[in-house]
């Protein structure tokens, strides 16, 4: 019986039901020359931002808590589930690469740990991919990496366990940033 109560649970980590804070073992070290993987680079605002729950991962917990109670004992309260994302606005200020309209939403999949409850507004330098492009490379030992949360919008660029590419405007990072795309982009 506790094998297979093993089994089940190693099969629910699998199946993407750990929490966020567990996704990477490792933090890896953000390489700033990942901008490259991003299709749109603004300076802008945030609005609007939500966390989006994913209700079948919770439904699905509760089910297995109620036909083996051995599950609250390895899963307890669990509150934040790997499918579980972020969605928000941005007030496009200025478009350093790509193009932007005014104002776009963008979706955050964070793969190092649970996204945070609320954002600042900023202003912030912010770089964005298209989920059907490229994921910048995994450089630590683990990781997970999900589909994209809405296929047909941009996504925050985060190399999997690295800092997402979402820099205060005058911070030190946004400034590397910027001297990057310059480097990246010269005519």
């Amino acid at each position: 019986m506790r094998f297979a109560l093993f089994l089940s649970a190693v099969a629910l980590l699998i199946s993407g039901l750990s929490t966020g804070a567990k996704a990477c073992m490792v933090s890896v070290r953000l390489h700033i020359e990942d901008v490259r993987h991003a299709d749109v680079v603004v300076v802008g605002r945030i609005t609007d931002y939500r966390l989006v729950l994913d209700p079948v991962a919770r439904e699905r917990s509760k089910a297995d808590i109620a036909r083996d109670p051995e599950f609250w004992k390895i899963f307890g309260d669990q509150t934040d589930f790997l499918s579980d994302y972020a969605r928000f606005r941005i007030e496009v200020d200025e478009v350093l690469y790509g193009e932007a309209p005014d104002m776009l939403v963008a979706t955050w999949d964070n793969s190092t740990f649970a996204e945070p409850d609320s954002l600042a507004p900023g202003p912030y330098v912010i770089a964005l991919r298209n989920p059907q492009s490229g994921t910048p490379p995994l450089r630590g030992p683990s990781a997970v990496v999900g589909p994209a949360p809405e296929p047909g919008t941009l996504t925050l660029l985060q190399a999997p366990c690295a800092r997402p590419f979402l820099f205060e405007a005058d911070s030190e990072k946004a400034h590397l940033l910027r001297a990057e795309l310059k480097r990246l982009h010269r005519p």
